[in-house]
């Protein structure tokens, strides 16, 4: 018997995106058993988009929570668990968090859940995704057990032993899952054979392309990241638009932080293992860079 899935997507003002999200969820071949949008106090118009899709879509529900001033990302986990309240007592064997901005093929899903039915272990599968000219894979150093936040999928058994998302308002929830699903013995992996597009660039919400990159080396240094990878991290970064200025803006952002002694929000477990493991990546880029030039 096929596994069945569920999807949660939050969204706040997404009314210039959430409609190509939409088109692609409905032509799959393989339909969600329940797809809870969660409207997270919208005022531009993206409650209209969603219940013109309502329509003969019983499974397709909308929730509207209230409006808020506040924008940060534990807000982001208080809006999924509003979604994940409407399924908890619905049969399903997989659970997928997506973004309101993504778009992607209509065999999307149905490969992924195949991927869950043939590895057992398997606890958080994804794609790799486009962003304009960027691809999240080979335009960077991203390993490939980890999943990009704007799509992820869980297997139930993996997001009941993590405990779900943790609310963090600095960022880097997504993060925090997968990682600790691999600390707990799970597989996590980003496939390459499909991909999804990204339409709003990532990290640019409300703010400009400088002043994200010192909140990404801000978020780098409170989820434990390691200072050698980061400085490596940042060097990679310089050689990328905008040149110089942007890895020395990551670099400012987690340094700053180690300078002022950010408190960190994830635990002294999960930040020695996501430590181990970025030494290791490190170890295998400098090995493989020599093994080229030999």
């Amino acid at each position: 018997m096929a596994l069945e899935y569920v999807l949660i997507t939050p969204a706040r003002n997404e009314a210039d995106y959430i409609e190509k999200t939409i088109q692609s969820v409905i032509a799959q071949t393989v339909l969600p058993k329940r797809w809870v949008i969660v409207s997270d106090g919208s005022t531009d118009g993206t409650d209209e988009i969603v219940e013109k899709y309502q329509n003969g879509r019983e499974w397709l529900e909308l929730v509207k929570l209230p409006e808020r001033q506040e924008r940060n990302f534990a807000a982001k986990v208080q809006a999924f668990n509003a979604g994940y309240e409407r399924v908890k007592d619905v049969s399903f064997d997989v659970i997928g968090n997506i973004d309101a901005d993504i778009s992607f093929g209509e065999d999307f899903f149905a490969y992924l859940i195949e991927k869950f039915e043939v590895m057992p272990t398997l606890g958080v599968a994804g794609t790799h995704y486009i962003e304009g000219d960027f691809h999240s894979y080979t335009g960077s150093y991203i390993n490939v057990h980890h999943v990009n936040g704007q799509c992820q999928l869980f297997r139930k058994a993996c997001f009941d032993d993590i405990g779900g998302y943790v609310p963090i308002k600095g960022g880097g929830i997504d993060w925090v899952a997968v990682t600790t699903a691999r600390m707990k013995g799970w597989t996590t992996y980003s496939f390459a054979e499909r991909i999804f597009y990204h339409h709003r660039k990532m990290g640019t919400a409300g703010s400009n392309e400088l002043m994200s990159r010192f909140k990404y080396g801000k978020k780098d240094y409170f989820l434990g990241g390691h200072p050698l990878w980061q400085l490596f991290r940042g060097g990679f970064q310089m050689a990328k638009k905008p040149y110089i200025v942007g890895g020395l803006a990551l670099l400012l952002g987690y340094f700053w932080c180690w300078a002022t002694r950010f408190e960190r929000p994830v635990s002294a477990e999960l930040m020695k293992f996501h430590r181990g493991e970025q030494l290791q990546r490190l170890r295998q880029l400098v090995l493989g860079r020599m093994s080229i030039r030999r």
